[in-house]
């Protein structure tokens, strides 16, 4: 809020000087000629989050394997919760106060809620059927005026299997891929809410989806128009950074020019307020997509789906790019085919930052399983790391390519308290999470029914929930 504060009153005050500057300076002109020549006062945050954390109790969680979600281990640790925030993590000689309610993690491991950087839940929501077809605004290549948000539908059953069968206490919603400039993103705590306000991350940075590739030119190019080459996707985007690089000038000069909601979006971009997402598989395109950033004077947080991200893991470490990635979906198109299960551990091995995401429903719900096979792979071929490393790529790193890395992502004194208590190693295939704590409330505990959640939508179907 510091930040949309910051910009409003910077408006405010383009706006005033505008007024000055009409007026002579004298401060007595007044009439429509003035008020035409000031600039809208745009509001940039008119969907606010409305969260607010659900209720918690001190919480010591002892004895378990803690993993803290930056590279640390502790053996026999000790995670202590309070007030909605991580408190104090240490080993067993850590002093759990009086008060507390204390879990027993023996033979269990710790970790920071699971954050999925690529999601479209409640924008493609369960069930999946033409009337729930809202994340694709495929009617222009560019439509950055559009926000995810405003497609989706809090009770997604999705959300609930994410929490209970893959301990995701957070994730980034995205438009899909259709178009090259697809949308705004939004960061959702992974929580019940009637709204999606009430599910919304306070604080976090809006995002704006673009694509590579093939998807943008075989939907456009299908239809006679352009884009339908990898060209005509670049033609179509710089011209479309020119347009807003223009209305940003005009913006920042406090000169008239009609409300535009798609250069509003990118026009943050420009100033760094929002954070780019790319949907780009191959390397080439990647290299060229960070040429384009750098002529318009943008950044590039993170490639999505960056299936060639090995090729040239370097240049992505020297932009301070990240590359979200499968363990080892490849080959279902010609621009995944140079895929290989290695890619994640050779770019972490390259000093660049390394995310496992979903893109899928059901994997949301097994990204432990898919950082284990990525894990093994990279081992495999020589590269050694461990696993309270390989974690980072479900956690801190993911919260970093968000912007939320300061809040969440770890386990950090004075961080959310966003914890799973997995009944075994996380990086096993017959670990679940047994408990999840978002803001330090209980939010799903396997073994007490009235903590398994379940949608709204379900409700009284057969098998209403997550019965597993």
């Amino acid at each position: 809020m510091k930040l949309v504060n910051r910009i409003l009153a910077t408006a405010a005050m383009a706006a005033a000087l505008s007024a000055c500057a009409a007026g002579g300076g004298s401060g007595t002109s007044s009439g429509p000629a003035t008020a035409a020549a000031r600039p809208a006062l745009v509001n940039l945050d008119p969907y606010p989050s409305t969260y607010r954390p659900f209720a918690s109790v001190p919480t010591a969680i002892v004895g378990a394997t803690v993993f803290d979600g930056e590279g640390g281990r502790i053996e026999n640790g000790t995670v202590l919760l309070r007030d909605g925030k991580v408190e104090a993590v240490g080993g067993a000689d850590l002093a759990v106060p009086a008060g507390y309610t204390r879990v027993d993690g023996t033979g269990k491991f710790v970790t920071p809620g699971i954050i999925d950087v690529h999601s479209h839940l409640g924008d493609y929501p369960s069930p999946s059927v033409e009337a729930h077809s809202d994340g694709n605004e495929a009617t222009d290549p560019t439509t950055p005026e559009v926000w995810a948000e405003h497609s989706i539908w809090p009770q997604d059953p999705g959300f609930t299997r994410a929490l209970a069968n893959g301990g995701v206490t957070s994730l980034l919603v995205l438009p899909g891929s259709a178009n090259l400039m697809g949308g705004r993103t939004v960061t959702l705590k992974n929580v019940p809410g009637r709204t999606m306000q009430q599910m919304k991350f306070p604080g976090a940075p809006y995002g704006l989806k673009m694509a590579c590739g093939e998807n943008p030119k075989r939907v456009y190019g299908s239809r006679g128009r352009m884009p339908s080459t990898r060209m005509g996707n670049l033609a179509v985007n710089r011209q479309t950074w020119a347009r807003a690089a223009e209305y940003r000038r005009k913006a920042d000069a406090g000169e008239s020019q009609p409300r535009d909601l798609a250069m509003e979006t990118l026009s943050e971009v420009l100033r760094g307020n929002i954070l780019i997402h790319n949907h780009c598989y191959r390397s080439d395109e990647m290299a060229i997509v960070l040429d384009m950033a750098e002529e318009f004077g943008y950044s590039v947080s993170t490639f999505h789906h960056a299936v060639e991200s090995y090729k040239i893991a370097d240049m992505l470490r020297e932009a301070n790019v990240c590359s979200a990635m499968w363990a080892d979906w490849w080959g279902f198109k010609m621009e995944s085919y140079d895929g290989i299960p290695e890619n994640i551990a050779l770019v972490h091995n390259a000093g660049a930052c390394a995310i496992v995401h979903s893109d899928d429903a059901n994997q949301i719900q097994r990204l432990n399983q898919e950082a284990a096979k990525a894990l093994a792979a990279g081992r495999r071929a020589g590269i050694n790391i461990s696993e309270a490393t390989a974690m980072t790529w479900l956690t801190i790193n993911p919260a970093r390519a968000m912007g939320i890395d300061a809040m969440t992502g770890s386990l950090r004194a004075g961080k959310m308290g966003d914890v799973v208590l997995w009944n075994g190693n996380p990086f096993s295939v017959y670990s679940r999470p047994e408990r999840v704590w978002i803001d330090g409330a209980l939010m799903f505990d396997a073994y007490n029914p009235r903590l398994r959640p379940v949608s709204d939508f379900e409700l009284g179907q057969p098998g209403e929930g997550d019965v597993k």
